[in-house]
């Protein structure tokens, strides 16, 4: 598939990190659905700042508290979102290291400082990907079309030469705005079917 992409753009979380966060998030916000509380969580000032680095945890977790309307403490709230992340589905790293027989395979994600130590060092992702790009190091976000030329940038590819995968439409968007190729897929499954499709598994 070389000939048609010369890398492979991944998101993490809901692609290849299991998320576990959003039952709680719906019984603290009194959302009534799992989208609602994705589209709040992505379009939250709060948000936006942490995963671009430019507040810490502590303050982070004061904010969304308040903004959100959190029955919860700070305090409580940050010890839960740290374990947000549960882990890697199973399989699917053995399956983007397959893929890098063909192309290479980078991720993209909007992250944080509680998270991406979990993800590069427990979960051992830092591995699979050449590079890992996060949000917060790179101070921009998804589905902001600033992110997308700083990847290509950092990838050294030209846009059109990397098929982004995501599990939030809205980055989907964002990302064929920027020119990318890309595709929606959510779990491991359809991550496993796409690279079956398109030759790399």
């Amino acid at each position: 598939m070389g000939d048609i992409y010369d890398v492979l753009l991944v998101d993490l979380g809901g692609v290849v990190i299991e998320l576990g966060g959003v039952p709680i998030w719906q019984a603290w916000t009194g959302a009534e659905n799992e989208a609602e509380v994705w589209e709040r969580w992505l379009r939250s000032a709060a948000v936006r700042r942490f995963e671009s680095g430019r507040c810490g945890a502590e303050e982070f977790s004061r904010e969304i508290v308040e903004e959100f309307g959190l029955a919860v403490a700070p305090a409580d709230f940050a010890e839960q979102f740290a374990r947000w992340p549960r882990g890697v589905y199973p399989g699917v790293a053995e399956l983007l290291m397959r893929a890098r027989r063909h192309l290479r395979v980078a991720c993209l994600s909007n992250c944080n400082e509680l998270h991406w130590p979990r993800f590069m060092g427990e979960m051992g992702l830092r591995e699979v990907f050449e590079p890992a790009l996060s949000s917060h190091q790179l101070g921009a976000l998804k589905p902001d079309a600033e992110i997308f030329a700083l990847a290509a940038e950092r990838l050294e590819c030209p846009p059109q030469r990397i098929l982004f995968v995501d599990d939030n439409q809205i980055n989907v968007d964002g990302a064929l705005s920027a020119g990318y190729s890309a595709r929606l897929v959510r779990g491991p499954e359809a991550l496993r079917s796409l690279l079956l499709e398109l030759g790399l598994s």
